[in-house]
């Protein structure tokens, strides 16, 4: 809710914050996972320069334009599943083999420094975003949009649309881009010798060729391919649904890639990347050398450190068909992205400290600077903090530096809010009359950006975890 700023004594009670066919394969992408995490030891086998080669390398900077800028050493690594029916994935077509791929499947790989986890961001086929003008490999353009589906944009003009489809919407820099195709699916997936699901009952779905019984079992092959794109006889028919089912399953792979004796026995490992790189298409930078480096770099990574979300959303009101981010919260979660920082050592506890944590400060934020819309934009950056804000407005009048004022027994939660404040430093003060224990945070010109945790990416609802219970999303 939007107010303005009252004095001291005026303080009252506070507001109470209130088509064609869809082959989502979230499971081919897991080719590109799985040869970054396991390539560490490439270079003893004498396949290196094979495995290089059976790799088709795009120029992604030439195609894309300008770029955001890259903030700090965590790597952004887009994943997209091709449904091209082209060569040996002509047999899945029925009619489809000449037309334009699209890209189903979209996931971004973000890598924190040092190991200290990854996150696999879906993103909804039917998300609508703006997407800008692409140029395609002739040279020619393919036309910008207001409002498209964001899985249009590779049909387009390819990986380079989509990088930039969403690059344009985060403002996260994506370091390298890795494309793969049902046969790469069914190769990665039969290298591992199958991947564990578990279902919730017997499966008999005619259309998708696909007949399991009730309970865990390992999949391969084409009931593999068929089990990740079934659109009838699992969980609801929902695109949701759907994108859960599979983001369990990639993290079944990751999981068993990891933990399954891949990474230590000669013969797996070979032929995991032989065939994954068959049907495996990347950036110009994405070379074999340049995975080995990135594997490298996590070899502190374990399943339990990659998770997977999907990227904040809810209706498109034009079309109930679609979806749009929901906002803020997708804008907060991009920036908590884009601003992953490297810990480089446990932070020391303090016996200072503030003991009210910040979900349990109540504030209100106000604009005393010139700068339009200053106060919902720190009030956004402090409900990503946890911070219970309870008003947005303006202050009565500027004020030259920045103020934090608490009712009584609001000294603890004012304390904490301090602590997340940068370039001002400010004293709390406390203030006459008003509702007690909420914090006023008047903005000075000096105040900075609102401190965010190293790596804290916040939690999203239905998140999912590489070595989390299979049976408790199908």
């Amino acid at each position: 809710m939007y107010m303005e700023y009252v004095d001291d004594a005026d303080y009252g009670e506070e507001p109470q914050p209130a088509r064609r066919r869809s082959w989502r394969i979230l499971g081919w992408v897991s080719i590109g996972l799985s040869v970054i995490m396991v390539a560490t030891s490439l270079t003893a086998y004498a396949g290196y320069r094979k495995l290089n080669g059976n790799i088709t390398h795009e120029d992604v900077d030439a195609a894309v334009g300008p770029r955001p800028k890259k903030l700090n050493k965590a790597l952004n690594i887009l994943l997209l599943g091709s449904d091209t029916r082209a060569g040996a994935n002509a047999k899945y077509g029925r009619g489809l083999k000449n037309e334009a791929a699209r890209a189903d499947t979209t996931i971004l790989l973000h890598l924190s420094p040092g190991g200290t986890g990854a996150l696999g961001i879906s993103f909804p086929r039917d998300l609508v975003v703006p997407r800008p003008s692409c140029k395609r490999k002739d040279g020619s353009r393919a036309p910008g949009s207001n409002a498209a589906m964001i899985n249009e944009a590779f049909t387009y003009a390819g990986a380079t649309c989509t990088i930039a489809t969403i690059e344009a919407m985060t403002n996260i820099k994506i370091d390298h881009f890795a494309q793969v195709d049902f046969a790469g699916f069914k190769g990665i997936v039969n290298a591992l010798g199958g991947v564990q699901i578990c279902l919730p009952k017997d499966v008999d779905d005619r259309e998708a060729k696909l007949h399991l019984k009730k309970g865990k079992q390992i999949v391969k092959g084409e009931d593999a391919l068929a089990y990740v794109r079934a659109r009838h006889g699992l969980g609801d028919g929902s695109d949701t649904s759907r994108i859960k089912r599979q983001q369990q399953f990639l993290g079944s792979v990751a999981n068993k890639a990891m933990s399954g004796g891949v990474l230590a026995n000669p013969i797996k490992l070979t032929s995991l990347l032989n065939a994954g790189t068959k049907s495996l298409t990347t950036d110009k930078g994405l070379t074999i050398g340049v995975m080995r480096e990135i594997a490298t770099s996590m070899q502190g990574m374990s399943a339990g450190k990659l998770r997977f979300v999907t990227v904040p959303y809810g209706a498109y009101a034009p079309d109930p068909n679609r979806v749009a981010l929901a906002q803020p919260a997708a804008n907060n979660f991009f920036a908590a992205i884009r601003s992953d920082r490297e810990v480089k050592e446990e932070p020391k506890k303090s016996t200072s400290a503030p003991k009210v944590p910040a979900s349990q400060v109540r504030v209100r934020v106000y604009n005393g600077t010139a700068v339009s819309g200053h106060a919902q934009r720190y009030a956004d950056q402090l409900k990503a903090q946890g911070f219970q804000v309870v008003a947005v407005g303006t202050a009565p009048r500027a004020v030259t530096a920045t103020q934090v004022r608490y009712g009584a027994g609001g000294d603890q939660q004012a304390a904490t809010l301090v602590g997340v404040l940068t370039g001002a430093s400010p004293t709390p003060q406390p203030r006459q009359g008003g509702t007690p224990a909420v914090v006023d945070l008047i903005i000075g010109p000096d105040l900075g950006p609102v401190k965010r945790k190293a790596n804290s990416i916040p939690k999203l609802q239905g998140e999912i975890r590489a070595n989390g219970n299979i049976c408790k999303a199908t």
